[in-house]
């Protein structure tokens, strides 16, 4: 799309839709700003611009200069439209946000569903069409979340593949920086221009999207993750989950049933403690400051973290490196694993329960063991409701994400469907 053609609709859906905290009119456009339109999350620097992160009091009131990958969508011909809406300090998977407001789920008009989260604005911009494809950053499964309820892609890398510069920290161990769109090629080209080295945590790179993209996929051989592995599933998750595993050997893909030497969920309580206790110490003065006017929820996770010590985070470290290797030997022997990417479609907002996160329990294993993962549609639960893909890779192993995630949109039956918006029309 043109910028003028997402500002129009930025217009006329945004007012009820809530995607974005600050819209770009004109937009921020690079030199020959000829590509597409791409929105970011508030939790990015762009300079001279509030990085609000999801706060009342800003992360940053005037950032001398763009995050990274800002730049370099920039430098690359896309045009930016505006910030999104994020979870306070990025700590949330439902999409809640009690402090400045959250962004209204699509895909059903007359009931406020949860976006997802963190990246909940940036989910919800893709999904309405207010973007061609948005920034997101992923510490426990905030950009696939969101992609996944919302009905659009969500590709996390690796670490070391994309710069964190720019970009204000939730866990330093476990950040990392993706990319949402309507489709996979999009994203893919989105995650190809904003990798590469920068002189600091990104060593990899650049990330070859046409060679991903093009690659037959007959023959790979997929582990899926049985059902009674994956603890408590909703029903019509798990049919579509099933249909999307006959889909994908119908491509040509072997797909294996079969328990992995760790279960996903056995990563999210050693997740949550990293994001905690490194949370608190990058988080703890601004909260002892600021807690009047923060999210309540989101000062008692990052309060947990002041609990650990450092003996105990170190200890963390060990314990993650160890089970990272035990992990990374057992699925050398695949090119990948299935699963689906949350257990629940989005539930009303006035039905979330902040004390739990099911959301992130099959998503946070990427972020702990240090692995690739995707998020595509895999179909419409009985109440219209989307429902996700997980597609998790070998280490630094991108490019079969990338792959799988296209051969199943190819066959998915999803075809770019997209929410009825008329409820939300201005």
């Amino acid at each position: 799309m043109t910028p003028d053609e997402a500002l129009d609709r930025i217009r006329r859906y945004d007012g009820r839709l809530k995607a974005f905290v600050r819209v770009f009119d004109p937009p921020l456009m690079g030199e020959d700003a000829d590509g597409p339109v791409f929105a970011i999350k508030d939790l990015f620097d762009v300079e001279g611009v509030p990085t609000g992160g999801g706060a009342v009091v800003p992360l940053e009131a005037d950032p001398p200069r763009h995050a990274r990958v800002v730049e370099r969508l920039l430098q690359a011909g896309w045009s930016a439209v505006g910030k999104t809406h994020t979870v306070e300090l990025a700590y949330g998977g439902w999409g809640t946000n009690r402090a400045v407001g959250a962004p209204w789920n699509p895909w059903d008009a007359k009931v406020h569903r949860a976006p997802g989260g963190s990246s909940s604005g940036s989910a919800v911009a893709v999904a309405a069409g207010l973007c061609d494809g948005a920034l997101g950053s992923d510490t426990g499964g905030s950009v696939r979340i969101p992609a996944a309820v919302c009905g659009v892609v969500g590709l996390k890398p690796g670490r070391g593949l994309v710069s964190l510069r720019g970009v204000h920290p939730l866990s330093p161990a476990l950040d990392t920086v993706g990319a949402l769109a309507r489709d996979v090629p999009t994203a893919a080209r989105m995650l190809a221009v904003i990798s590469g080295p920068d002189e600091a945590a990104a060593v990899r790179g650049p990330f070859d999207a046409e060679t991903a993209l093009a690659r037959d996929v007959s023959g790979l051989r997929l582990a899926a993750i049985p059902l009674d592995q994956l603890g408590e599933v909703d029903t019509e998750v798990a049919r579509l989950y099933h249909e999307a595993l006959e889909r994908l050997r119908g491509a040509g893909v072997k797909v294996e049933v079969v328990a992995p030497a760790r279960s996903l969920d056995e990563s999210f309580g050693p997740n949550g403690l990293l994001m905690a206790g490194e949370g608190w110490r990058i988080w703890g003065d601004r909260i002892a400051q600021h807690r009047a006017v923060m999210d309540p929820w989101i000062v008692r996770r990052f309060e947990a973290g002041r609990e650990i010590d450092e003996a105990k985070l170190e200890q963390a470290h060990a314990d993650r490196a160890a089970q990272q290797a035990a992990f990374h030997a057992w699925l050398a022997g695949y090119d990948g694993l299935l699963s689906p990417t949350c257990p629940i479609p989005a539930p009303p907002m006035d039905e979330v329960d902040e004390t739990v996160s099911p959301l992130s329990r099959l998503t946070r294993a990427a972020n702990y063991l240090d692995l690739p993962g995707i998020s595509v549609p895999c179909g419409l639960t009985d109440q219209g409701l989307p429902v996700g893909l997980q597609v998790i890779g070998r280490p630094q192993d991108e490019s079969t994400v990338v792959a799988v995630g296209a051969a199943f949109e190819r066959v998915s039956g999803w075809n770019g469907r997209t929410p009825d918006l008329a409820g939300f029309d201005a």
